[in-house]
């Protein structure tokens, strides 16, 4: 493998979708400067400075209550629909334009392993509350990560934490707590799970003030044993004892794996750690994760982003009826952020390669064709007719056309549009 093919494969999978300047750079730097750039980011983020975090209004859930017109919970629910949508085109723009794309796609990364979706919370200031809790804590080492989370509102709504009292405990949050987001299946008991949700007691969420607060008189604070330990846990207690398992370490740096470079290749042996910088750079590093190149399916989300970076297309500057069209394309592939189909987060590999996700893809890589940016364009009809597949791939980031994708890209070299449409739906771009 080059040196430009290594940086490609890294920054591919570390980022959404590397421009071809991008990949200039980190040839120029090589490999071990690139991921410790990557890893190790400059603090002013030019990027993400243009896209500060939207200012929204109330939340309209907050005003209702059980007098509330049928009129007045309609009129909620359309203010609700419009804020979430503000909510996810900034994101998408925040993916687009941020420097530091390994910290986005990182933060994407989290909000698919602690899976809330905005179909039951029904609050863009929750979600955005919630998104800005994973950024703050997403990199570094995973014992406050976890204490914050058990207190996030947005993650007690989804689990019906706000249910769980001393009187009638709720084991929905400690059970996927466990199963889900630290230590997976077979690494604790049932009684773990009954004990837990009693840790977990008291916390209640104020639609109001969107914050979460602890009730005393909800929360069992008797003597509780799980996992081996005993002690009057509380929720913060209980979080700090389950960042601290071994199982924990092995579990959640086998789900960055299983992200970052998919299933054909297994992770290497001993890949553990609670520290997701450092995690990463294991990662990253392996021979293994060499293998994992041309294996991985893109993701919805990143198939989409990838190619927003590289035809130039800025989600905040398109027309309305085209944003609409945006998260039509990504409804219609099942994959629009804030919204996962449930606590388990979103599917990987073969699961996006349908047939109704195939005509998905055509129709938003045309629309994404149509709105390429006039400057990619111009770098795509610069070159000569029959070089046009090779500038297109080095536009795209693809190291290279197989043999019958290039015999379906030569004969629309003359049509660049339709040409930069078929390369994003070709195989070469759709698996990483």
């Amino acid at each position: 493998m080059t040196d430009r093919e290594a940086v490609a494969h890294l920054l591919r999978r570390a980022t959404f979708g590397p421009t071809a300047d991008e990949v200039d750079a980190a040839e120029r730097a090589g490999p071990a400067a690139t991921l410790d750039s990557l890893l190790n980011p400059d603090r002013s983020d030019r990027g993400a400075t243009a896209t500060p975090v939207p200012a929204l209004p109330p939340d309209p859930y907050a005003a209702l209550t059980k007098e509330s017109t049928r009129e007045q919970r309609q009129r909620a629910n359309a203010e609700r629909r419009e804020q979430l949508q503000r909510l996810t085109l900034w994101w998408l723009d925040r993916m687009v334009a941020a420097e530091d794309g390994l910290t986005e796609k990182l933060l994407f990364f989290w909000h698919g392993h602690w899976a809330t979706s905005a179909q039951k919370v029904k609050s863009a200031h929750l979600m955005l509350g919630q998104l800005e809790t994973l950024r703050r804590h997403g990199r570094g080492p995973l014992g406050p990560l976890v204490a914050a989370m058990v207190r996030d509102p947005a993650l007690i709504l989804w689990l019906d934490g706000q249910k769980n009292t001393r009187k009638a405990p709720n084991e929905n949050l400690a059970r996927e707590l466990m199963e889900l987001f630290t230590l997976g299946i077979g690494s604790y008991t049932e009684a773990d799970v009954k004990a837990g949700a009693r840790a977990l007691t008291g916390w209640v969420v104020d639609r109001r003030s969107g914050r979460a607060r602890f009730e005393a008189r909800r929360h069992d604070p008797g003597e509780k044993t799980i996992l081996g330990h005993s002690g009057r846990f509380d929720a913060e207690a209980y979080a700090g004892l389950l960042a601290a398992q071994p199982a924990a370490a092995t579990f959640v740096a086998g789900r960055l794996w299983f992200r970052y470079a998919g299933t054909d290749v297994p992770a290497p042996a001993g890949l553990a750690g609670t520290d997701t910088v450092a995690t990463l750079r294991t990662l990253f590093s392996s021979p293994a994760f060499v293998r994992t190149r041309g294996t991985l399916v893109k993701q919805p989300v990143e198939w989409v982003v990838g190619a927003l970076r590289q035809l130039g297309i800025r989600p905040s500057k398109l027309p309305e009826q085209q944003r609409k069209q945006l998260l039509a394309g990504l409804n219609a592939l099942d994959q629009v952020p804030l919204r996962p189909p449930s606590v388990g987060g979103w599917p990987a590999g073969p699961a996006w390669l349908t047939t109704s996700s195939l005509q998905a893809r055509l129709r938003t890589a045309g629309m994404l064709a149509a709105a390429t940016a006039p400057a990619v364009l111009t770098r795509l009809t610069a070159a000569p007719a029959a070089d046009r597949p090779d500038t297109l791939a080095r536009l795209l980031v693809v190291d290279g056309w197989g043999a019958r994708t290039r015999a379906a890209l030569t004969p629309l070299a003359g049509q660049p549009r339709t040409l930069l449409a078929a390369g994003l739906v070709s195989p070469e771009y759709t698996v990483s």
